[in-house]
């Protein structure tokens, strides 16, 4: 199979465009504070499959969301829910009375909720950090996985296991389709994880720079000014959590260095301090989160233009195997 065929064949034939019905094997996270309606809806527009991000949301702003996503756009979009919310029972309900087509579920137990939503005829797809809980997923009647490594940005999987080990481990693990993700923010990037076995990338942090996405500017321009190893796995006895540094991370990391307690860190991390970070701005006592790729990405650009560019990048590594020089 040539090329051209070959490239055919994964926009068309493709499982992962297929379970979505959408035209690029390219999924948006969806991020506390980052992805909103406008965000999902451009990504869907754009031929990738847009998610809103509900981990920052009272159930009434995710049903707002859900609407306005659903008046901008007549292509397929969905939700990402992390089962360790509070409301997230509440969350389920809007789900299914706005009847929302596509469920991403994270941080939990797949079982409690799967069998539910798919009695209701949604799309599940569950995010996982190891083959164990791919199997898991798969056996709870998850549609599709996401596989995310160690190098992904928010909260991450107590493994430490990278992208480039875990997909090809996850693959071999299930029959149903992966998604890689973690550290996933080029096309080059995404042709690796695809050789790997994978059917589509589920990419966060290049979306949290795009003009769309709700996190605040000067966030996007702390990510966009980034560079290598910038970024670090954090608050490990609470839950792991790949945060930029800055202020808030170094005293966390002090206390972690002095042996804080489960409960020390807790006190230390308060209340909202996401929201004051990655949505209001506050750079230096604000929880930024974000992955190993942010020092790839380099500029805020429109979310149809990170799309086009990575399946543009993504075409070119198959032609030309070899980055240019």
């Amino acid at each position: 199979m040539n090329h051209e065929l070959l490239t055919m064949n994964i926009t068309s034939s493709n499982r992962t465009t297929q379970l979505f019905n959408i035209q690029y094997p390219i999924i948006q996270a969806g991020m506390v504070w980052a992805s909103g309606w406008r965000l999902a809806s451009a990504v869907s527009n754009a031929g990738a499959l847009g998610l809103i991000g509900s981990g920052s949301m009272y159930p009434d702003v995710l049903r707002h969301h859900i609407q306005k996503c659903r008046a901008a756009t007549n292509k397929p979009f969905g939700v990402n829910i992390p089962l360790m919310y509070a409301d997230v029972e509440k969350h389920m309900q809007v789900i299914i009375e706005e009847e929302v087509k596509v469920v991403f579920t994270s941080a939990g137990n797949p079982k409690a909720f799967t069998p539910l939503l798919k009695e209701k005829g949604i799309t599940v797809v569950h995010v996982v950090s190891s083959s164990r809980f791919a199997k898991k997923a798969e056996e709870a009647g998850c549609d599709a996985v996401v596989a995310e490594g160690f190098e992904a940005g928010g909260h991450n999987g107590r493994e430490e296991t990278t992208t480039l080990v875990l997909v090809p481990a996850v693959c071999e693990a299930v029959k149903i389709p992966v998604i890689a993700a973690g550290g996933i923010a080029t096309g080059r990037q995404m042709l690796a994880t695809m050789v790997l076995g994978a059917e589509g990338v589920q990419m966060g942090s290049r979306f949290v720079c795009s003009e769309e996405a709700s996190s605040h500017h000067n966030f996007k321009e702390a990510v966009v000014h980034s560079v290598e190893g910038d970024t670090m796995l954090s608050m490990k006895k609470i839950m792991p959590v790949r945060l930029l540094k800055n202020n808030f991370f170094e005293e966390i990391k002090a206390a972690e260095m002095r042996g804080a307690t489960e409960e020390e860190l807790k006190q230390l991390l308060g209340r909202g301090r996401a929201k004051k970070g990655m949505f209001e701005g506050e750079l230096g006592e604000g929880e930024l989160e974000i992955g190993q790729s942010a020092y790839l990405i380099k500029n805020i650009q429109p979310a149809a233009t990170i799309v086009s560019e990575v399946w543009n990048e993504f075409k070119d590594a198959l032609q030309n195997p070899l980055p240019k020089k």
